[in-house]
Order: structure tokens, then C-alpha cells, then sequence
């Protein structure tokens, strides 16, 4: 399985909007962003869909200053391609 195939499975959440945020940086920023910003991305994934939700609509801020950042990043994303 390629690492791409991995994380599109990882994006795969019990929430739509998650999923969909996620989907989105993976498919259109992950590969041009640095190699900081795709481990803290991998971190991300790997958190709880309880804490994605929180961090991704503004409820919590992480302590980790790469995941802060990576959440940020998929905030700004536009909605469309």
C-alpha cells in the first residue's frame, strides 16, 4: 500500500466533515508541503475523532506547535480545488 493510500484510508472518519477537511489538505497540499508539515499531519490522523473535531472547529488549540500549525493550514484551505 502506498503511503498516499494509507492516509486516504486514515482521513476515513465517523464524521463527514472531518473526513472532508482532512481529504481535502491530504489531496490538494500534502505533497507540496514540507516534510515538517506531512509528519504533523500523520500526527494529526492519528488522533481521536473527539479531538480532530474539537481542534479543527476551534474548541481547542494543540500544545504542539506542528499540529497547530498543520490545523491551521487545513482551516485556510479553500473548499474547492
Amino acid at each position: 500500500m502506498s503511503e498516499i493510500s494509507r492516509l486516504q484510508w486514515q482521513c476515513r472518519r465517523s464524521m463527514l466533515e472531518l473526513e472532508l477537511l482532512l481529504r481535502g489538505f491530504l489531496d490538494n497540499r500534502y505533497e507540496q508541503e514540507s516534510e515538517a508539515v506531512q509528519d504533523a499531519f500523520c500526527a494529526l490522523l492519528a488522533l481521536s475523532d473527539q479531538t480532530l473535531q474539537e481542534l479543527l472547529f476551534n474548541q481547542i488549540i494543540s500544545e504542539q506547535a506542528g499540529i497547530a500549525d498543520v490545523v491551521e493550514r487545513i482551516k485556510n484551505q479553500p473548499l474547492l480545488p
